[in-house]
């Protein structure tokens, strides 16, 4: 959604959006307070419960959040919409379309690639420790419970995963109203703590973080690693910005959740003052005694809530990454007839519920998955701030000083907390890096596949114009055959062999080319190319966005300049499909084209995911060696 699009909304509308994004754009950094100044005190690198340490930790939270947060993403990195999408396959689309065959481009491909490799494994961390920190309020309680808080977190997660299928729409609608409450109980929280030792509103200064520093660098360091935790989740200001659009993520922020966060941080601050043992968990701890029961459940919810944002945007980033070629064609299933970014990919569903089952078994509690989490979105953000330098230096085209001074900034920032983080791969932080660098690699491998075998193919293509002399007295049957081909030129395999095979040849035959251009959606007005080849064929080129749902037959059905209209009866379709062969000719390591084989054996159908009539469909096979 552009900025155009958003002005175009009435104010009820903008309403409705801004209260939709506190409940799933800020989900995530909505649950933060639950553990993230707990870990800072009680985690792997405990601080000592004083005066000094306090205001450090609090002042660093504060500007972290203000510096990572509103400068970074709300006022910046939210200007670089591509056609009003986010996320970092959508930032490498715009850069690609922006920059062109130019030095920085296989940079840039590369980072973008790693940073949505990254998110994989955040998504599989979020739902595992915010369930967890939310349940382990149950504790707190009473202590009696301690031993159901695995079996309670593992039922909700595995009923989370399980309810998917059906969509969000429902859902969605409770998310925003349960996010206020909940914002509001933060803040109502925070308030009453502060009103026990209002000095610790001092904690803002920044001097205090400078302080911490100087008293104890290591100690500081290292407490980084815990204070990112207050962040995690702004890259969902970003990846989320297509749904809500820019002008209702920042007045999400700025009005109701930054202020909200940092009362409750601030809370939880005096809380420790006034009693260093609340440290076990200030958060529940901050609440009356009467209170933390409903408050256990309310948390609990808002877990839920943040765990359905980023189980939503791991589907969204697998669409994109089918729909720009780093990813075999997977089921997609469409959850709603309104909204279209609202869908299910079943493969990724089950695979993160495993996943997210065995970190909880595995990791046990929440200070222990606080080990593991933050080095993704650390590398994130990292990588987002470089990718923010190429922005500001060749497409915003800002002065080189000023330009110069913002991405340094940022990448000292970045690179501190990434650093911070590092330390914490022997504890845990292996995980979201192993889970990282599978799906690079099966992103690389697939792209690299693909590239190869279309090279292999095109080894063998016959040119048009030699072809059609070939067949121009050839007999006819009635009846089109449209031919699927990867290429916008030469002659498909598909024709060569079932001319070949069968010796059939239709009256109009067309050839079709899908091209996914790096922009979100494109228009019907540009949606199909047609070129008349003579002789009774044509070649169509359909050009879709990577947001954009593939339907081929419903394409045609709107094209008349090939030959006439498309007689859904009259209308055969050919697909190709290809046995791959591991060899040693140059291309991937053996390996890698065998893992390229399995991905290609194990892709949904050409048939399903162009929505081809099964009656009206001949698939042609060949073997081609990689």
């Amino acid at each position: 959604m552009s900025d155009q699009t958003e002005q175009n909304h009435h104010p009820e509308s903008l309403s409705a959006l801004t209260v939709g994004a506190l409940g799933v754009v800020f989900g995530d950094i909505g649950t933060s307070p639950l553990y993230a100044l707990k870990e800072s005190f009680v985690g792997h690198h405990p601080l000592t419960v004083d005066h000094a340490h306090v205001f450090g930790v609090l002042s660093l939270i504060f500007w972290t959040m203000t510096l990572v947060v509103t400068v970074k993403y709300v006022f910046m990195i939210l200007r670089a919409d591509n056609k009003g999408e986010g996320g970092s396959l959508a930032l490498l689309a715009l850069l690609g379309r922006k920059l062109g065959e130019s030095r920085w481009s296989p940079l840039i491909a590369m980072l973008g690639l790693i940073a949505a490799a990254l998110f994989y494994g955040d998504a599989i961390i979020t739902p595992a420790i915010s369930v967890l920190s939310a349940v382990e309020g149950l504790t707190i309680v009473n202590e009696g419970l301690a031993d159901w808080v695995l079996p309670i977190s593992v039922g909700i997660l595995v009923g989370l995963f399980a309810i998917q299928s059906r969509g969000t729409a429902a859902m969605g609608k409770l998310f925003g109203p349960i996010m206020i409450i909940y914002f509001l109980a933060l803040a109502v929280m925070g308030l009453a703590g502060i009103a026990r030792a209002p000095e610790v509103l001092w904690a803002l200064s920044p001097h205090f973080a400078l302080e911490f520093f100087l008293i104890d660098p290591a100690l500081a360091f290292l407490a980084l690693g815990s204070v990112v935790l207050a962040v995690t989740g702004a890259e969902a200001l970003y990846a989320d910005m297509g749904h809500f659009g820019r002008k209702a993520i920042m007045i999400s922020w700025l009005y109701i959740a930054f202020p909200c966060l940092l009362i409750n941080y601030l809370g939880q601050s005096a809380l420790l003052i006034e009693n260093p043992g609340a440290a076990a968990n200030p958060f529940f701890l901050l609440a009356p005694e009467w209170a933390r029961l409903p408050l256990v459940a309310l948390a609990t919810m808002a877990t839920i809530i943040a765990s359905q944002a980023v189980i939503s945007g791991a589907y969204s980033v697998s669409r994109q990454a089918v729909q720009l070629g780093f990813l075999p064609r997977l089921r997609i299933v469409h959850t709603s007839a309104k909204a279209a970014g609202q869908i299910y990919v079943p493969v990724i569903n089950w695979g993160l519920l495993v996943m997210v089952i065995m970190l909880v078994i595995g990791f046990k509690n929440s200070s222990n998955l606080a080990a593991a989490y933050g080095i993704a979105v650390t590398g994130t953000m990292f990588i987002t701030a470089c990718m923010l330098g190429v922005l500001t230096f060749t497409v915003w085209k800002w002065h080189p000083l000023l330009a110069g001074a913002v991405t340094l900034l940022f990448l000292i920032i970045d690179g501190l907390y990434f650093a911070s983080n590092v330390t914490k791969i022997p504890d845990g932080g292996w995980f979201p890096l192993l889970v990282a660098g599978v799906v690079f690699t099966m992103l690389t491998t697939w792209a690299t596949g693909r590239r190869l075998m279309h090279a292999r193919l095109q080894e063998g293509a016959l040119p048009t114009d030699i072809f059609l002399k070939s067949i121009a007295r050839a007999g006819r049957v009635p009846g089109t055959a449209v031919f699927l081909s990867a290429n916008a030129d030469g002659i498909p395999i598909g024709l060569l062999h079932n001319l070949k095979h069968n010796h059939i040849l239709h009256e109009r035959v067309v050839f079709l080319t899908m091209r996914t251009e790096s922009v979100p959606h494109v228009s019907q007005e540009k949606r199909r190319e047609v070129e008349e080849l003579g002789e009774g064929f044509y070649r169509i080129v359909l050009r879709y966005g990577f947001m954009d749902e593939v339907d081929i037959p419903a394409e045609l059905l709107l094209e008349e300049r090939a030959g006439g209209p498309f007689t859904p009866m009259d209308t055969s379709y050919f697909l190709s499909r290809q046995t791959l062969i591991a060899s040693r000719r140059p291309g991937m390591a053996i390996w890698r084209e065998k893992l390229f084989a399995g991905m290609v054996r194990n892709a949904e159908s050409a048939m399903e995911s162009f929505k081809l009539p099964t009656n009206r469909v001949i698939e042609l096979g060949s073997q081609i060696e990689i």
